[in-house]
């Protein structure tokens, strides 16, 4: 009789499983919005593209750090600019290369483009500092007047990433490297607004993939979009 008991509850278990998380299971999938073991690729992961158009996704967060030259920058150094943003460490031993990498690609696509930028937040800002920061910047050829590799209080800069642009950033002394964080890109353009695309399910993809070349190649051609809004 008790394992007659023991049976049924564990089939309402399952059922009440199934009513309640499957479906946002299926849901996460169905919108790209996929998270790898390590939390690498955080954000819409690109799936298809329904139409170029860019939607106004809200305000990009205010800051104030110090850059590679020792100079600080704020939101309003990028005033009147179209500039990307992503977050990664001069150590990291993965995904970071690749990213710096693409964004070189990015600036040299817009190396002659005054209102273009990018800021680049070190999540491990103890290691990270101008100096450091500026060996790594010459290591890559990150040579735009607009692109700075930025440092600063610890808490400001995780508030920043998971709080304000919501591309995740951590410390996870087991993953490689020490931290872990998204391998995404956001767009913000010349008012201070993050833009998108939509995904093919209509949803705004609101992250560009730092990783593969689709989400490059699409972001090139948003930056482009956008600086010619403005007759830039």
């Amino acid at each position: 009789m008790k394992g007659k008991y023991t049976y049924v509850w564990v089939s309402m278990i399952i059922l009440i499983f199934g009513i309640i998380f499957v479906p946002k299971i299926v849901d996460r999938i169905k919108n790209g919005n996929i998270v790898d073991q390590d939390r690498h690729n955080v954000g819409n992961r690109v799936s298809g593209v329904e139409s170029e158009e860019l939607l106004t996704i809200g305000p990009a967060p205010g800051f104030k750090f110090v850059d590679q030259h020792k100079d600080t920058i704020t939101e309003e150094t990028y005033k009147g600019k179209v500039y990307v943003v992503e977050f990664f460490f001069t150590t990291c031993p993965t995904i970071c290369p690749v990213m710096n990498r693409n964004m070189v690609k990015i600036q040299n696509e817009f190396r002659n483009e005054e209102d273009f930028g990018v800021a680049s937040f070190s999540i491990n800002p103890e290691h990270d500092t101008p100096e450091v920061l500026m060996e790594y910047a010459e290591k890559y050829g990150a040579n735009h007047p607009n692109w700075h590799f930025l440092t600063g209080d610890v808490d400001d800069i995780y508030e920043l990433a998971n709080g304000g642009f919501n591309l995740y950033a951590g410390i996870n002394p087991e993953a490689k490297g020490g931290f872990e964080h998204s391998g995404m890109f956001a767009l913000v353009d010349t008012k201070g607004n993050i833009r998108s695309r939509k995904d093919k399910f209509g949803n705004p993809m609101v992250y560009y993939d730092g990783l593969e070349d689709e989400g490059v190649t699409m972001l090139k051609k948003d930056i482009a979009t956008l600086l010619e809004e403005t007759g830039k």
